[in-house]
């Protein structure tokens, strides 16, 4: 039986921070889905699961199309010299009338591989909320602001660090880690 790899911290800190930037803070997604081994499984509990980068990287780009307005803001993560990465965030939408936001929570699990790659995303969100916050937007946008999701407003990055904030829209996101 073979050991478990253990990861130095420092090099799962880096490749989490160049994870979270490519993706969710730049949301470069064909970029994001070549940080994912070849073989890597990707299991979303309620859109399906995946396997391989390609067949990741064929579902994500059109996915995250669909929802323009969504962005992803990073509350909290924690991690192990196993390789294991627990991160838990909000899927937001900024209120179409300019006041507050539109939130969800979230919780993704990675599994390193090394050298830069990901195993394994499992990704777990509380869908009744997911509904209310889908339902809540739609009204409001019908309310203030039809055109709202192709505005890509990005206005409240939350409280995290630096590395998890980009800029106020998809256009003024950050493009590199």
């Amino acid at each position: 039986m073979a050991l478990p790899r253990i990861f130095a911290r420092s090099e799962l800190e880096e490749a989490f921070r160049n994870y979270w930037q490519t993706g969710a803070v730049g949301e470069r997604w064909s970029e994001w889905a070549d940080l994912f081994a070849p073989d890597a499984r990707y299991i979303e509990h309620v859109l399906g699961s995946r396997k391989g980068r390609e067949e990741i990287r064929n579902w994500i780009v059109p996915t995250m199309a669909k929802y323009p307005e969504i962005y992803t803001v990073y509350e909290w993560h924690m991690l192990d010299e196993s390789g294991r990465v627990v991160v838990y965030m909000q899927n937001r939408r900024d209120h179409p009338s300019g006041n507050g936001v539109i939130d969800f929570p979230g919780v993704t699990i990675l599994q390193y591989a090394g050298s830069g790659f990901w195993s394994l995303e499992e990704d777990f969100w509380a869908v009744p909320q997911a509904q209310r916050a889908f339902q809540e937007y739609a009204d409001a946008c019908k309310k203030y602001d039809p055109g709202h999701p192709q505005k890509m407003t990005r206005l409240d990055w939350g409280r995290g660090p630096e590395f998890t904030r980009g800029g106020r829209s998809y256009g003024e996101r950050a493009t590199r880690s």
